[in-house]
């Protein structure tokens, strides 16, 4: 399939909004997650994003791309529109500065329920208010890496398809299953714990409190299903959270220090209680 390839040299073209004006919250389209999109960058989320079957609109890029990194993603793209420039013209996107070379607008998914991405999950993680779309991306790199099943965030969590958290994630948030447990802050925690109990899951609060116990405690490996639950940055988890908890659960600590950043906890807390 020939390439629709067109050169752009007027940044202002319509056409070209969903990457130089369009905000995050613009692209998400909350009224109709059907017309949502997002932002992927660089050949290699592009092409994680794809392979999870994920719709492209759209692919911007400079010019020596098109023979170089993106000749194996413009044929899978089929027919959308392929916008070039060269690296100057390029350069006026603010915010968009192409370290990577290519852009691609995707659609968004239809998020499906929990239950049923967790049918047959052995271990979930979920993320309770984490709103630092870096911790985001860092965390699901961490679940791919280290045998988690699927991802449940709360409400009130970041997106994991802003461009900075697919970015940090290296294209691992199209790898991992994820879900929203609810969909107003008022549905965390309760009934949203209610639902994982119902799925079968024990939940583990990653939390630092008089009855926790170390990761290493054995009875926490030796549990079929297991749901991960770790907190906000800076606080952590809720009180109403830890209390309705099976578990706590805390990370032994070296010269003083309390915890760590929620993303360094996670791959810890992954690594320890995956389901041997």
């Amino acid at each position: 399939m020939t390439p629709n390839l067109q050169r752009i040299t007027d940044l202002s073209a319509p056409e070209l909004d969903v990457y130089t004006c369009l905000t995050e919250a613009q692209l998400r389209n909350r009224r109709d997650e059907r017309r949502g999109l997002f932002i992927a960058e660089s050949p290699k989320v592009i092409a994680h994003a794809l392979d999870a079957g994920y719709t492209p609109v759209s692919l911007l890029m400079e010019e020596r791309q098109i023979a170089g990194a993106a000749s194996e993603l413009i044929p899978r793209c089929g027919a959308v529109p392929v916008y070039t420039a060269d690296r100057e013209v390029l350069a006026q996107l603010t915010g968009y500065q192409l370290t990577r070379g290519v852009l691609c607008a995707m659609r968004r998914p239809v998020l499906p329920e929990p239950e049923t991405i967790c049918a047959g999950a052995h271990r979930v993680a979920v993320l309770e208010n984490v709103v630092d779309a870096t911790n985001i991306g860092a965390i699901f790199r961490s679940a791919a890496a280290l045998g988690i099943d699927a991802v449940l965030l709360t409400p009130s969590c970041s997106d994991p398809l802003l461009r900075r958290a697919v970015r940090v994630s290296m294209g691992t948030v199209f790898q991992v299953p994820w879900a929203r447990i609810g969909k107003k802050s008022p549905d965390w925690p309760h009934p949203g714990l209610e639902r994982l109990k119902e799925m079968g899951f024990r939940t583990a609060a990653m939390a630092l409190s008089f009855s926790a116990v170390s990761i290493e405690d054995p009875r926490l490996a030796a549990e079929d299903r297991l749901a991960i639950v770790l907190g906000t940055e800076g606080t952590g988890l809720t009180e109403e959270t830890i209390a309705c908890c099976d578990y706590h659960v805390m990370i032994p600590m070296s010269h003083g220090v309390d915890s760590l950043n929620v993303a360094a906890a996670s791959a810890v807390a992954f690594w320890a209680l995956r389901k041997r």
